[in-house]
Protein backbone atom coordinates (compact mmCIF):
# COMPACT_ATOMS: atom_id res chain seq x y z
CA UNK A 1 0.00 0.00 0.00
CA UNK A 2 1.37 3.39 -0.54
CA UNK A 3 -1.56 5.26 1.04
CA UNK A 4 -1.16 9.20 0.88
CA UNK A 5 2.62 9.40 0.67
CA UNK A 6 2.82 7.93 -2.60
CA UNK A 7 6.43 5.24 -1.35
CA UNK A 8 5.50 1.52 -1.33
CA UNK A 9 5.33 0.16 2.49
CA UNK A 10 4.07 -3.31 2.96
CA UNK A 11 0.99 -4.22 6.02
CA UNK A 12 1.01 -7.95 7.71
CA UNK A 13 -2.76 -8.99 8.12
CA UNK A 14 -3.37 -12.16 9.11
CA UNK A 15 -6.05 -14.47 7.65
CA UNK A 16 -8.68 -13.89 10.73
CA UNK A 17 -9.10 -10.46 9.05
CA UNK A 18 -9.70 -11.79 5.58
CA UNK A 19 -12.42 -13.56 7.18
CA UNK A 20 -13.59 -11.08 9.27
CA UNK A 21 -14.01 -8.30 5.70
CA UNK A 22 -16.59 -11.73 4.41
CA UNK A 23 -18.40 -12.36 7.40
CA UNK A 24 -18.72 -8.64 8.27
CA UNK A 25 -20.22 -8.14 4.66
CA UNK A 26 -21.87 -11.36 4.31
CA UNK A 27 -24.91 -9.95 5.56
CA UNK A 28 -25.40 -7.13 2.30
CA UNK A 29 -24.07 -10.42 -0.28
CA UNK A 30 -25.31 -13.26 -1.32
CA UNK A 31 -21.58 -14.80 -3.22
CA UNK A 32 -21.76 -18.39 -4.08
CA UNK A 33 -19.87 -21.39 -5.94
CA UNK A 34 -21.77 -19.82 -9.37
CA UNK A 35 -20.38 -16.44 -9.03
CA UNK A 36 -17.92 -15.53 -11.19
CA UNK A 37 -14.90 -12.63 -10.14
CA UNK A 38 -12.02 -10.71 -11.71
CA UNK A 39 -8.78 -10.27 -10.85
CA UNK A 40 -8.53 -6.93 -12.26
CA UNK A 41 -5.87 -5.18 -9.62
CA UNK A 42 -2.24 -5.95 -9.27
CA UNK A 43 -1.80 -8.26 -6.19
CA UNK A 44 0.60 -5.65 -4.79
CA UNK A 45 -2.90 -3.48 -4.55
CA UNK A 46 -5.00 -4.65 -0.91
CA UNK A 47 -8.19 -4.54 -3.56
CA UNK A 48 -6.57 -7.78 -5.08
CA UNK A 49 -7.63 -9.38 -1.45
CA UNK A 50 -11.39 -9.05 -1.60
CA UNK A 51 -10.99 -9.98 -5.46
CA UNK A 52 -9.05 -13.73 -4.80
CA UNK A 53 -10.23 -14.79 -1.55
CA UNK A 54 -14.26 -13.67 -2.44
CA UNK A 55 -13.41 -16.41 -5.61
CA UNK A 56 -11.63 -18.98 -3.10
CA UNK A 57 -14.08 -18.83 0.00
CA UNK A 58 -17.30 -19.01 -2.05
CA UNK A 59 -16.05 -21.63 -4.60
CA UNK A 60 -16.38 -19.05 -7.44
CA UNK A 61 -14.41 -18.99 -10.18
CA UNK A 62 -11.52 -16.05 -10.36
CA UNK A 63 -10.67 -14.82 -14.31
CA UNK A 64 -7.37 -13.42 -14.51
CA UNK A 65 -7.51 -9.82 -16.62
CA UNK A 66 -4.49 -9.83 -18.85
CA UNK A 67 -2.79 -6.14 -17.96
CA UNK A 68 -3.68 -5.38 -22.10
CA UNK A 69 -7.22 -6.01 -21.36
CA UNK A 70 -7.59 -4.01 -18.47
CA UNK A 71 -6.26 -1.02 -20.08
CA UNK A 72 -8.39 -1.63 -23.32
CA UNK A 73 -12.67 -0.90 -21.48
CA UNK A 74 -14.02 -2.32 -25.43
CA UNK A 75 -11.41 -5.69 -24.29
CA UNK A 76 -12.47 -5.72 -20.44
CA UNK A 77 -15.95 -5.28 -21.71
CA UNK A 78 -16.04 -8.36 -24.18
CA UNK A 79 -13.93 -10.25 -21.01
CA UNK A 80 -16.84 -9.41 -19.13
CA UNK A 81 -19.52 -10.74 -21.56
CA UNK A 82 -17.48 -14.06 -22.73
CA UNK A 83 -16.33 -15.00 -19.04
CA UNK A 84 -20.22 -14.10 -17.50
CA UNK A 85 -18.49 -12.10 -15.05
CA UNK A 86 -20.98 -11.79 -11.43
CA UNK A 87 -18.63 -9.91 -8.82
CA UNK A 88 -16.42 -7.01 -10.33
CA UNK A 89 -14.40 -5.03 -8.35
CA UNK A 90 -13.72 -1.74 -9.29
CA UNK A 91 -12.01 1.83 -8.61
CA UNK A 92 -14.05 4.40 -10.02
CA UNK A 93 -11.22 5.94 -12.35
CA UNK A 94 -10.84 2.02 -13.64
CA UNK A 95 -14.92 1.85 -14.20
CA UNK A 96 -15.12 5.24 -15.46
CA UNK A 97 -14.24 4.67 -19.42
CA UNK A 98 -16.21 1.36 -18.99
CA UNK A 99 -19.37 3.03 -18.32
CA UNK A 100 -19.52 4.37 -22.28
CA UNK A 101 -18.75 0.95 -23.64
CA UNK A 102 -21.30 -0.94 -21.26
CA UNK A 103 -23.95 1.77 -22.21
CA UNK A 104 -23.56 1.24 -25.86
CA UNK A 105 -23.63 -2.11 -26.26
CA UNK A 106 -26.29 -5.01 -27.20
CA UNK A 107 -25.23 -7.87 -25.16
CA UNK A 108 -26.17 -8.49 -21.71
CA UNK A 109 -23.72 -8.25 -18.87
CA UNK A 110 -23.99 -11.20 -16.16
CA UNK A 111 -23.04 -8.97 -13.20
CA UNK A 112 -24.93 -9.05 -10.06
CA UNK A 113 -22.68 -6.66 -8.16
CA UNK A 114 -20.02 -4.13 -8.91
CA UNK A 115 -17.44 -3.12 -5.90
CA UNK A 116 -16.11 0.18 -5.56
CA UNK A 117 -13.02 1.28 -3.55
CA UNK A 118 -9.65 2.12 -3.57
CA UNK A 119 -10.82 5.86 -4.20
CA UNK A 120 -13.83 8.44 -4.18
CA UNK A 121 -16.13 7.85 -6.16
CA UNK A 122 -17.90 10.62 -7.79
CA UNK A 123 -21.81 9.65 -7.81
CA UNK A 124 -22.96 11.74 -10.55
CA UNK A 125 -20.81 9.94 -13.01
CA UNK A 126 -22.88 7.29 -12.45
CA UNK A 127 -25.61 8.40 -13.93
CA UNK A 128 -25.45 7.24 -17.55
CA UNK A 129 -25.22 3.71 -15.77
CA UNK A 130 -28.08 3.71 -14.19
CA UNK A 131 -29.91 5.05 -16.72
CA UNK A 132 -29.42 2.27 -18.80
CA UNK A 133 -28.67 -0.47 -16.67
CA UNK A 134 -31.15 0.95 -13.15
CA UNK A 135 -30.16 0.22 -9.82
CA UNK A 136 -31.31 -3.08 -9.67
CA UNK A 137 -29.11 -5.44 -11.46
CA UNK A 138 -26.53 -4.78 -10.88
CA UNK A 139 -26.10 -3.56 -7.64
CA UNK A 140 -23.56 -1.22 -7.36
CA UNK A 141 -22.00 -0.91 -4.12
CA UNK A 142 -19.02 1.73 -2.45
CA UNK A 143 -17.05 0.24 0.13
CA UNK A 144 -13.74 1.88 1.22
CA UNK A 145 -10.98 1.13 3.74
CA UNK A 146 -7.04 1.11 4.06
CA UNK A 147 -5.19 -1.53 3.68
CA UNK A 148 -4.71 -1.81 7.33
CA UNK A 149 -8.01 -3.03 8.09
CA UNK A 150 -8.20 -5.34 5.78
CA UNK A 151 -9.50 -3.35 2.45
CA UNK A 152 -13.03 -2.20 3.07
CA UNK A 153 -14.57 -1.47 6.41
CA UNK A 154 -17.61 0.57 4.90
CA UNK A 155 -20.44 -0.31 2.66
CA UNK A 156 -22.95 1.54 0.62
CA UNK A 157 -24.96 1.01 -1.73
CA UNK A 158 -25.54 3.26 -4.14
CA UNK A 159 -28.61 4.23 -5.76
CA UNK A 160 -30.36 6.39 -8.76
CA UNK A 161 -31.69 8.70 -5.97
CA UNK A 162 -27.79 8.59 -5.02
CA UNK A 163 -27.25 10.55 -8.24
CA UNK A 164 -29.97 12.70 -8.31
CA UNK A 165 -29.57 13.78 -4.87
CA UNK A 166 -25.49 14.66 -5.46
CA UNK A 167 -26.07 15.55 -9.09
CA UNK A 168 -28.34 18.82 -8.47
Amino acid sequence: TSGSTGQPKGALLTHANVLRLFEASAEHFSFGPDDVWTLFHSCAFDFSVWEIFGALLYGGKLVIVPHAVSRSPEDFHALLIEQKVTVLNQTPSAFKPLINVACAAKQKLALRYVVFGGEALDVPSLKPWFDQFSDQSPKLINMYGITETTVHVTYRAITTADVKTQGS
